[in-house]
């Protein structure tokens, strides 16, 4: 049987739609209508103007395919937080967009040790040069951008997350890495490690995908898989299980397709 809801794809921060190739092929191979939304072009946008583009982008679509039921969103790291944004203060008393489940890989849901990490007096100026060309362009200052900013683990708009709460229609998941078994190769720039931010301080952490930690990710409410399910894939291919490589996973993958079967 087809399945009802269309999937709407968000990617991350500073990503693009081409690293949902793999799932899109799955979601073709299952008969799932997929919606791939692109913010790649806002790079200088804040949470709430990417936000009211995934909004129009989402009614936009609504409108082509003459369809106006329930949708399934499924996103990638600060993608995840944005569509949450969306759904949770832009639509959260009017509803006018009905979602069944939400699915964030890797997702700062309480905000980005990274971020905050960036913005360190301390660490932040070697942790951008150890990730320069990697995960942040050459010249990159964290102060000049927007979205950092908002999703440091102390800002503002991690707050307003945090009164608006979890829709009560929609149903949460997230999916996250766990480097269990220690390989430096999981993310050899961190020797496989996750910076973790709390009021106590810095420390680093196995529990997460070498960019966005578990306590970054998990939160109340919402369902989570632990990835690999077997630690034996860590000796295969552990690149596969950091932050930048979660979206083309195929356990990743796999997985995204059983939530969305249920």
């Amino acid at each position: 049987m087809q399945p009802s809801c269309p999937v709407v794809l968000v990617h991350g921060w500073k990503s693009h739609p081409g690293v949902w190739k793999p799932l899109v092929r799955r979601l073709e191979e299952e008969s799932f209508v997929c919606w791939n939304f692109n913010h790649s072009g806002m790079r200088d946008a804040g949470a709430e103007e990417i936000g009211s583009a995934l909004r129009d982008f989402i009614h936009t679509m609504q409108e082509e395919h003459g369809y106006h039921g329930p949708i399934d969103l499924v996103c990638h790291s600060m993608g995840a937080a944005v569509a949450r944004y969306m759904l949770e203060v832009m639509d959260g008393t009017s509803r006018q967009i009905p979602v069944r489940t939400l699915i964030g890989i890797g997702p700062p849901n309480n905000g980005s040790s990274m971020a905050e990490l960036f913005n360190d007096p301390v660490h932040g100026p070697e942790i951008l040069r150890q990730l320069t060309g990697t995960f942040v362009p050459r010249t990159y200052d964290p102060a000049e951008d927007q979205l950092v900013q908002e999703f440091r683990s102390s800002g503002p708009f991690v707050e307003v997350l945090r009164q608006a709460g979890l829709r009560r229609d929609v149903r949460y998941r997230v999916i996250v890495a766990e480097n269990i078994t220690a390989i430096p190769e999981f993310f050899p720039l961190f020797k496989g490690q996750t910076w973790e931010y709390s009021s106590s301080g810095w420390k680093k952490t196995v529990c997460g995908d070498g960019i966005v930690s578990h306590t970054d990710s998990i939160i109340s409410g919402a369902e989570v898989a632990v990835l690999p399910a077997d630690p034996t894939m860590l000796h295969c291919s552990p690149e596969e299980y950091c932050h930048v490589r979660l979206p083309g996973n195929p356990e990743v993958v796999e997985q995204v397709i059983r939530y969305l079967r249920e």
